[in-house]
């Protein structure tokens, strides 16, 4: 009786399924990482979008409330509104999408801005006016009026 042909094919076939199962286990953990991984890219992708849309989002923002595409003066404003002779007040403006702007009476050198205070220091009540213009040549106005008021006698510090 010869043994060993029956022990080598009981060899080869546990060898076979150990193989099979080996290679089925191998292809299980790789469909299972790739999955993952899969999964896991195309969440973040979605996440970088979504980030993305947001900041354009928060952009779009930023721009139409500096005016967009728009010519206009965006602000302009005295602070503070009302002052005592001898003290300082400062003018602040706002513009969007000007070429040339300026200040009436002379406030300094000015220029377009989305936001910038110049110093003023007037001796009586003054009206300013801004003026802004755009590349077209059409003109803005907006005016702020400035009070000032003379310190009375009872604020004066006492004399010796």
């Amino acid at each position: 009786m010869d043994v060993e042909p029956n022990s080598s094919a009981v060899v080869r076939k546990v060898w076979l399924g150990g193989g099979i199962a080996i290679l089925l286990a191998a292809l299980y953990s790789g469909g299972v990482i790739f999955s993952r991984w899969h999964d896991t890219r195309t969440l973040k992708l979605e996440a970088t979008a979504k980030t993305a849309m947001a900041q354009r989002t928060q952009a779009q923002r930023s721009v139409d409330a500096l005016g967009g595409t728009q010519f206009g003066i965006l602000s302009f404003y005295a602070m503070p509104g009302a002052i005592h002779r001898g003290e300082t007040a400062q003018l602040c403006y706002g513009v969007s999408n000007a070429q040339k702007v300026s200040i009436v009476p002379d406030a300094g050198h000015v220029w377009p801005s989305y936001s910038r205070c110049v110093p003023v220091s007037p001796t009586e009540d003054t009206t300013y006016t801004l003026t802004a213009k755009d590349s077209k040549g059409t003109t803005k106005i907006a005016r702020v009026f400035v009070v000032v008021r003379v310190k009375s006698l009872e604020n004066l510090p006492p004399t010796q």
